[in-house]
């Protein structure tokens, strides 16, 4: 260990720096020509993370705990002492390594006996143990073992063997690239740590002549490292790149909102810009639009932007309606705006408006139909007391009443149309209902259709054998029960009655069982009916089974078979897929 602490102390001896020429020279005696030369130090390239992250991985083997911090640093010591004193690597090098391999040397620890001598274990190991170096040096830049396990050369385990990749490596780390984000950059481009001496350095400082800061060439190369490779991409983005700097788009801005976890495709950015300028955009415009919206353009790399025009154009819009969206883009993450639209697309078609309003008021409000996350049909109808043609005649006459269907906000219900309420207060009179009593209002709220719809649904509950004064009182409890069409009412009771055997009366007692999916209620009566066949439960009334949630239903009544789930989930497989 006293050795260790030489090598600490006398590290700065190690490394030579003049400043002549703009050349830097090493304890070796090699020169490389570098502009702004930047050194990785101890303290910032090299953070140890090795003590909780080993305990980590050593977890699943049972030995979490075991290690103390001294025994971990012990080990890293080791390695380090090992891959510059033995191996001769340059002490930054071996440093790096040593402090941010951790699970390589996770495995070193599983086969230590000794653990009060832990750095004398791994050293032992060490000597008469020669280890794949490359294993630990990628792991220190980044990658995982899933990563580099097909990238370690086959005929070569000693880094000072490839000296060409060492020399690329430590142009990235004199450029400033951090140690552990080179390993993406390897993983993409290998061919980059290939390049013959001056080559790499040439490509970036090629690139901070275009981009102008050395910080947004560290950037652009890690989160699109093809840059460095002269081919269609090379060009591409640089394209992008100057497009933006000629819209004003400063260097703080790729810092700021390049992300290197995040995939590029720059033709595609490339194709939104191009398109952009076909609609009438000027430079200014587009710098303006992409300082306060960065997501259009990095959104799925400018895809979702473009999506949006190609919806737009084909529902007639010209040029000007499109810029003047852009231009006016509200304060939204772009994917939020084209899910507010194509919900709103939805919504229109669903309350039967004809194609030509719909695409009249696309052209015409897009900025509101993309900023108002409106409700679904059913809720708004029935938020509203409205038709759907009354809804759409309302919506033609004022787009802006969209903003008070939006997710979130009450919604008052519309004034009664005179005629209408008329008709249906006459057809609830006619019921046995009393005149403005708080059943009437409840039940005109709850009604769909006009009056003649009702009572045509009303006499089908007649036809099929209930009696008018069980059907007014089924009306004053479920009025929402004729709200359904005359066929799916006889098919429910159909399916309750002659297949599951149930009276009449029994429907009459709970009339909304008839107001449930008609797959719901097949799904629960039928397990309901498997349950009761096998003696695993007792006749239970309708409400009962309808009623309680679908945990309630399989944790009280399932669960009691011990085939219970599997042929609950068999039923609803099947009847889903029918229905």
């Amino acid at each position: 260990m006293y050795h260790i602490q030489n090598l600490k102390r006398s590290s700065l001896l190690r490394w030579v720096f003049v400043d002549l020429n703009t050349k830097a020279v090493y304890s070796t005696g090699s020169y490389h020509d570098i502009q702004n030369p930047r050194f990785y130090s101890t303290k910032s390239a090299c953070k140890t993370k090795n003590t909780q992250k080993l305990n980590e991985l050593l977890a699943d083997d049972g030995n979490v705990g075991l290690w103390s911090r001294v025994a971990c640093r012990e080990a890293q010591d080791a390695l380090l002492e090992y891959l510059h004193s033995t191996r001769s690597l340059q002490f930054m090098d071996a440093e790096n390594i040593s402090r941010n391999s951790p699970r390589f040397l996770g495995k070193l620890l599983k086969g230590v006996e000794n653990k009060e001598s832990v750095g004398q274990s791994v050293a032992r190991f060490l000597r008469y143990h020669p280890i794949n170096e490359f294993e630990p040096f990628f792991e220190s830049m980044g990658l995982e073992p899933r990563e580099f396990s097909m990238l370690l050369p086959r005929n070569l385990m000693f880094l000072s063997d490839d000296n060409v990749l060492l020399e690329n490596y430590h142009v990235f780390c004199q450029y400033g690239f951090a140690p552990n984000k080179i390993g993406k950059i390897y993983k993409e481009v290998k061919e980059v740590f290939r390049y013959n001496d001056g080559v790499l350095l040439s490509r970036l400082q090629d690139l901070q002549n275009v981009v102008l800061d050395q910080s947004t060439v560290i950037k652009l190369v890690g989160s699109c490292p093809s840059i460095l490779i002269e081919d269609g991409t090379h060009d591409v983005v640089l394209k992008v790149v100057t497009e933006l700097k000629v819209a004003g788009i400063v260097n703080g801005w790729f810092i700021e909102h390049l992300s290197e976890e995040d995939y590029y495709d720059w033709k595609h950015m490339l194709e939104l810009l191009c398109l952009f300028k076909r609609l009438g955009f000027d430079h200014e415009q587009l710098g303006r639009l992409f300082h306060k919206h960065p997501t259009i353009l990095l959104q799925n790399s400018g895809s979702t932007a473009t999506s949006i025009i190609g919806f737009l154009l084909k529902f007639g819009a010209s040029k000007n309606e499109i810029r003047a969206l852009f231009l006016q883009f509200p304060e939204l993450k772009i994917h939020e705006f084209v899910s507010n639209l194509r919900r709103s697309y939805y919504f229109l078609s669903k309350i039967e408006m004809d194609v030509h309003s719909i695409s009249k008021l696309l052209c015409a409000q897009p900025l509101l139909l993309g900023s108002c996350p409106l409700k679904g049909v059913k809720t708004a109808l029935n938020c509203l007391n409205s038709g759907k043609k009354r809804l759409c005649t309302i919506i033609k006459k004022n787009p802006q009443e969209l903003k008070n269907l939006a997710l979130g906000l009450k919604v008052e219900p519309l004034p009664s149309l005179k005629e209408g309420a008329l008709e249906k207060t006459k057809f609830l009179l006619d019921m046995g209902f009393t005149e403005n009593s708080s059943e009437m209002k409840r039940a005109l709220r709850r009604f769909r259709g006009r009056a003649g719809e009702l009572q045509e649904r009303f006499d089908c509950l007649v036809n099929v054998g209930f009696d008018q004064k069980d059907v007014a009182e089924m009306l004053k409890t479920s009025p929402q029960v004729v709200n359904q069409t005359t066929e799916v009412l006889e098919m429910k009771i159909d399916f309750l009655v002659n297949y599951l055997g149930y009276p009449l009366s029994s429907i009459a007692t709970y009339p909304s069982s008839l107001s449930y999916a008609i797959e719901k209620v097949k799904l629960r009566c039928t397990m309901y009916k498997w349950l009761h066949e096998q003696g695993t439960t007792n006749s239970l009334a309708l409400s009962t089974i309808l009623a309680c949630s679908e945990k309630k239903f399989i944790k009280g009544m399932v669960n009691r078979h011990p085939k219970g789930i599997e042929i609950y989930e068999n039923l609803k497989r099947q009847v889903y897929s029918i229905v």
